[in-house]
């Protein structure tokens, strides 16, 4: 596993700010399967309005399953299970909208999220998630705002799309 940022000792915390989205965190236990894990293994899993974790899940993959449900329309997260679906903006809105997040939970960042991102191997066109996060996700940050999930100056509004 790439060294990333893992939910480890912090899952009270990531409780504390899903739950602003009326997201609740399930704890799995280790070497449990994730129930609704997309790509299986440790990674975070959705089934409807429960996000599910292990202490080995990475944060990123947590922050990325949590984005996609806060994204969504509302009638796709009362079907949700497994695989979030959603088209390019939806996606590249997740993807911002996790870096933005980072900064609100205590003792990560946008810096770690942003290297995390990296270290895993999520994918842009300018070759790394802050190059795209600077330079090209103009569009991602202009659809969260337009769904009123982000304000104008990238605060979060704690708002569901």
């Amino acid at each position: 596993m790439p060294d990333v940022t893992l939910c480890k000792e912090r899952v009270p915390e990531i409780e504390k700010l899903f739950l602003k989205y009326a997201l609740t965190v399930t704890p799995v236990d280790d070497d449990t399967p994730i129930p609704g894990s997309y790509w299986g293994e440790s990674e975070a899993g959705v089934i409807k309005s429960r996000l599910y974790i292990r202490e080995d899940t990475p944060i990123h993959s947590a922050f990325h399953e949590a984005c996609h449900y806060i994204c969504m329309e509302s009638e796709r997260r009362t079907q949700l299970h497994t695989d979030a679906g959603g088209d390019y903006d939806e996606e590249n809105g997740v993807c911002y909208l996790q870096i933005i997040l980072a900064d609100k939970l205590a003792g990560f960042s946008t810096d770690r999220m942003l290297q995390d991102m990296d270290r895993w191997g999520y994918t842009f066109r300018l070759g790394s998630a802050r190059a795209w996060f600077e330079e090209d996700a103009e569009d991602a940050k202009q659809w969260l705002q337009k769904a009123g999930i982000i304000d104008c100056y990238n605060n979060p509004t704690w708002k569901l799309r």
